[in-house]
């Protein structure tokens, strides 16, 4: 490592449970990061400030003044750009010796088959179900830890699926894809702009404690936090055992 890296990121290498070794850890992972908006942004900027040395993003939509609101990576000059052009120059802004990998297409199942194998840790920062399930089923098939978050008016969650673990649910234990939802986004439901920072930073501390070992996980857990009363819960959440989507690849990990 060299000595303005050293630097860069000394408060990290500070803790006991970091070091330069977590440090080194961290540098040398991938981070592929789904959702460039309200909670991709201060997800990329903190696991850019970090040093996680590659991190790709994937998002098809474009920056509108309505998003200026509570996406904090883009800015007004930018309007009309790829999200994740706009979202890579904020963070080598940041920190120019990170790679960043861009794009701009929707997160189908095609694309995620390409990059979800080659990352070390996803971040799910979209806003629909449909793209979860997705999500979380190449997640389960490649072995990759999921972290997920979600924010909508004055409510959000986060949670760690990591199949990696024999008694960990994936997202369609909790969230059956057979359930119907009623799709609601922000463009019509409304969120608080600090809310997704919160949501969004938590998912950045999640993926930086996966990627360094710090520490355990919010693996088996969903962390709910309600910003109109300040209040949080957690609640255990636990793998069904007959779960359509990551039950056929945990079988195939057995053997």
């Amino acid at each position: 490592m060299r000595d303005d890296q050293l630097l860069r990121y000394s408060r990290h290498i500070l803790l006991d449970e970091w070091g330069v070794e977590g440090q080194e850890k961290v540098s040398q992972s991938h981070a592929l990061i789904i959702g460039a908006g309200g909670l991709g942004s201060p997800a990329a900027l903190y696991l850019a400030s970090a040093g996680v040395g590659h991190i790709s993003l994937v998002d098809h939509d474009h920056v509108d003044v309505t998003n200026l609101q509570r996406q904090i990576a883009h800015a007004q000059n930018r309007v009309g750009q790829a999200k994740v052009a706009s979202l890579q120059t904020a963070m080598l802004a940041i920190n120019p010796d990170v790679r960043v990998s861009c794009h701009a297409q929707k997160a189908d199942a095609a694309l995620l088959a390409q990059c979800v194998p080659t990352a070390d840790v996803v971040l799910d920062c979209t806003d629909n179900f449909e793209t979860r399930q997705l999500i979380n089923q190449a997640c389960a098939q490649f072995a990759k830890p999921l972290v997920s978050g979600a924010a909508l008016r004055l409510d959000g969650q986060v949670a760690v699926y990591d199949t990696r673990q024999a008694h960990s649910p994936c997202y369609a234990c909790v969230f059956p894809p057979s359930q119907s939802f009623e799709e609601t986004r922000c463009a019509t439901m409304g969120v608080l702009a600090p809310l997704v920072g919160v949501i969004g930073s938590l998912q950045a501390a999640e993926a930086l404690k996966i990627l360094s070992g710090m520490g355990s996980s919010l693996q088996g857990k969903l962390m709910m936090f309600n910003a109109k009363h300040m209040e949080w819960q957690t609640m255990n959440t636990a793998r069904n055992l007959n779960c359509p989507v990551c039950r056929p690849y945990r079988h195939q990990a057995m053997n």
